[in-house]
């Protein structure tokens, strides 16, 4: 988006009173808001094409223990928690309709591959690091996922 187009925008918004205006371009968008008087802030977003629309499907809202990051359960002396090393989507097969990696009362041994994870395209192997029993699995299939966001529970 041209310079000139946004301080316009900024002049518009002053000379309205307007609070807030956003345009999209393309794959581009720009958010102007009012904080007080005569106070503009410009944001400018280049935002890529959403995976999830791309795929046909409506991403699913985490639960909010999840999405707050706080509210998570602390993980008693015996459990293990693995955790996600990267952003990205949570996939708990290799393919569509495949059999799931594991699943909750499975018996885990180190190196065996629990998820994978979808970051920039490339399909990440999640593997365990402990072994035990799988007592719990924290995302489901399609989830988007945080860095150090807890995925399973190994006793």
């Amino acid at each position: 988006m041209d310079i000139r187009k946004i301080k316009k925008l900024i002049e518009l918004l002053e000379e309205s009173g307007i609070a807030e205006i956003e345009i999209k371009e393309g794959e581009e968008a720009v958010r102007i808001s009012r904080m007080g008087p005569a106070q503009p802030v410009t944001q400018l977003v280049h935002a890529p094409a959403p995976v999830a629309a791309a795929a046909g499907r409506l991403p699913e809202l985490q639960p909010a223990a999840l999405a707050e990051g706080g509210g998570a359960p602390k993980p008693k002396p015996n459990e293990h928690v693995i955790t996600a090393p990267m952003v990205g989507t949570f996939y708990a097969a290799p393919s569509p309709g495949a059999k799931a990696f594991v699943e909750i009362g499975d018996e885990v041994k180190v190196g065996q591959v629990l998820c994978v994870i979808e970051a920039m395209k490339m399909m990440n192997q999640i593997e365990a690091d402990k072994a035990g029993k799988l007592s719990s699995i924290m995302a489901r299939n399609g989830d988007p996922v945080e860095f150090g966001q807890p995925l399973f529970v190994i006793e």
